[in-house]
């Protein structure tokens, strides 16, 4: 029965030194790739370039008033706008006119509310008024 044993022993130790040996490590697969995705086409324009802008809009009083602003008459000229040139087109004299707001104050030494670093840096660089 030892001779058996010893040679089960053997056996084991053997087959886990060929599995040990056998064993190649895992070839690395290949990730697929989906097909790169067509851009979809634009859908067709349903009015033209030249379509009148106040017809498109009548009912949208606030949107006529930014393309008299922006004088634009037709949506092929609106068009030629991104939308952050329409906002800053449109914000340009708002900053402009609180910044005159803020001097004059700040000439009378008064300011607006959390403004007073603002009078502070004006009466610095005019200390006459």
């Amino acid at each position: 029965m030892a001779k058996k044993s010893a040679k089960k022993a053997t056996a084991k130790k053997g087959a886990t030194k060929k599995t040990a040996v056998a064993k190649k490590p895992a070839a690395k697969k290949k990730a697929l790739r989906k097909p790169a995705a067509k851009p979809q086409p634009m859908p067709r324009p349903t009015i033209t370039a030249e379509e009148k802008l106040f017809l498109l809009f009548k009912d949208d009083y606030h949107a006529r008033q930014i393309f008299d602003f922006l004088r634009a008459e037709t949506v092929g000229e609106l068009e030629q706008f991104t939308p952050r040139q329409i906002v800053a087109r449109l914000s340009k004299p708002i900053e402009d006119a609180v910044e005159r707001i803020r001097h004059k104050l700040a000439e009378k030494n008064r300011y607006l509310a959390g403004d007073e670093s603002y009078l502070l840096r004006v009466r610095a660089e005019n200390p006459e008024g």
